[in-house]
């Protein structure tokens, strides 16, 4: 999970200068470095985590969850290993906010980097500070993973400078001691990076999608009627799309951070370019086959499976 940073060459203090010149000019600019961060490491990796989420996370007893389970507390059905006892059938036992939850991989940096692979097991005193630790991690891995995103969008260059700044600034707090890092006030930083995420949606929408673009911001649209809907470049950043029908509708390079999508049925729906769509969101809602989305992202195993013409279920 190392950070990979980009090298740029030293100013030599000799030569001709026409030379100096020419090297200076192909010197890499800094916002054209390679990533900070990795982004394979921002992916939940549960097989190097000590089951973070069955036990630091509370859940109350609904749809969701079958039952109550307070923090600090391991759920029944956590192994040994610190595997999933049910995790092949977490929906038909009733545990379906299990299948929607991402860390985007804070469970691992705080057991593998944060505590040294040492396990709450095996450390019974470490196991306050760790259940403490992983919700702030996990607030700080998903700026990172949308601030990566940011610099990956070559109409956002623009702001590219100022996000690769919040994005080292963020992955040094990650690394930081247990102590450190529960104490941080995530949403002040939040307040920091959100404007520059703001800016790169803006600047890609306005690229990709020319003219008028609707804006939903923070709209309640719970239930909306949107088939077919052309929300192509739309801002849906932190709309409230539960049990929405967005069968069909043109959601190309929309931006949806923090929208909430659950129960939305997205049947057929264009999500290609989807600005900072999650996995978590798209887990929480339904879907099918014919639901076009970023590569980046997988079908979730819930949705409808295809249909062959014949009308057989393709496995």
């Amino acid at each position: 999970m190392s950070p990979q940073h980009g090298t740029r060459s030293s100013a030599d203090g000799g030569g001709r200068p026409r030379r100096q010149e020419r090297h200076e000019r192909t010197r890499p600019r800094p916002d054209r470095e390679l990533p900070l961060v990795n982004r394979e490491d921002l992916r939940a990796d549960c097989s190097s985590c000590f089951g973070l989420c069955c036990v630091a996370l509370p859940f109350a007893r609904s749809a969701d969850f079958a039952r109550d389970k307070p923090a600090g507390r391991a759920c029944g059905h956590l192994r040994d290993d610190f595997g999933c006892g049910i995790h092949a059938r977490l929906r038909e036992e009733g545990y379906r906010g299990c299948t929607v939850f991402d860390c985007f991989g804070a469970g691992q940096k705080v057991s593998q980097v944060t505590f040294g692979g040492t396990d709450w097991r095996r450390d019974p005193e470490s196991a306050s500070a760790m259940f403490a630790v992983f919700p702030v991690m996990r607030q700080l891995h998903e700026l990172l993973a949308h601030t990566a995103e940011a610099l990956e969008l070559p109409a956002a260059r623009p702001v590219h400078r100022e996000l690769r700044r919040a994005l080292a600034r963020i992955e040094k707090l990650t690394r930081g001691d247990a102590a450190s890092v529960a104490a941080l006030d995530v949403n002040a930083l939040r307040g920091e990076v959100n404007p520059l995420l703001l800016r790169a949606g803006e600047l890609t929408r306005a690229a990709r999608v020319p003219g008028r673009r609707k804006d939903h911001r923070g709209a309640d649209l719970m239930g909306a009627r949107l088939s077919g809907a052309d929300l192509r470049g739309a801002s849906l950043r932190g709309a409230l799309l539960v049990g929405a029908d967005l069968r069909g509708a043109d959601l190309r390079h929309a931006d949806l951070i923090g929208a909430d999508l659950r129960g939305a049925d997205l049947s057929g729906a264009d999500l290609t370019g989807a600005l900072f769509l999650t996995q978590a969101q798209l887990n929480a809602a339904r879907g099918d086959a014919a639901t076009t989305l970023p590569p980046s992202l997988d079908r979730p195993a819930h949705w409808a499976p295809e249909k062959s013409a014949g009308g057989v279920v393709d496995a």
